[in-house]
């Protein structure tokens, strides 16, 4: 796996995060993240703003370099068919999260309705249970990929145990962040561009 591909990748998507959330994400030891941050500020690839890591415009060109290798060694034929199973399910977790957001009439839920915030948790669930095997098949194709599995059953976990501020909401690792970020590296792996995804009504 390639941590420093890995480790870039998780602070473009953030913008600006920590070490330690980076370490959460991804699934490595604090220490390694540590290690590798310093090695990547060294580089002129990241800057640690008091704490806060930002990509400079170095890191970003060494990502794409980054980025471009990892879809060389990826079994193109796979990854595509498996990110065409993917855009399927993504269209199904795209109306969850709009059923999440906005009720009947696009009146916003304010989430008073237990019993339709329910509703819609148990289809999540659905999502989940029927996505999984897609998802490893995933992880094998490309090992970076590895970190999401465990992503999204954490935060699954925390909203079933009713908090349910990890469904949708941003800057934390909640469902909607992984499923990006899954969605952004698979972009990637694919060769394809979010400006084109988004054009073809894929993105999110």
């Amino acid at each position: 796996m390639n941590e420093k591909l890995q480790i870039l990748q998780l602070v473009r998507l953030r913008g600006r995060t920590t070490a330690a959330d980076v370490a959460d994400s991804a699934g490595l030891p604090p220490a390694t993240v540590d290690l590798v941050v310093r090695e990547l500020c060294d580089a002129g690839f990241i800057q640690n703003l008091r704490g806060r890591l930002k990509l400079t415009s170095d890191g970003r060109t060494e990502l794409t370099h980054l980025i471009a290798a990892e879809h060389e060694e990826v079994d193109q034929v796979q990854i595509a068919d498996a990110y065409h199973e993917f855009s399927s399910v993504n269209t199904t977790f795209k109306q969850l999260v709009t059923d999440w957001q906005l009720m009947a009439d696009n009146k916003p839920n304010d989430h008073s309705d237990a019993e339709y915030d329910a509703a819609v948790i148990s289809r999540l669930g659905d999502i989940h249970t029927d996505f999984r095997p897609l998802l490893e098949r995933l992880a094998a194709l490309a090992p970076r990929l590895q970190m999401y599995p465990g992503r999204f059953d954490a935060a699954l976990v925390k909203i079933q145990d009713g908090d349910h501020t990890w469904l949708a909401r941003p800057l934390i690792d909640s469902y909607h962040t992984a499923w990006f970020e899954l969605h952004e590296d698979l972009i990637g792996l694919t060769g394809l561009t979010r400006a084109a995804e988004a054009a073809a009504g894929r993105a999110l």
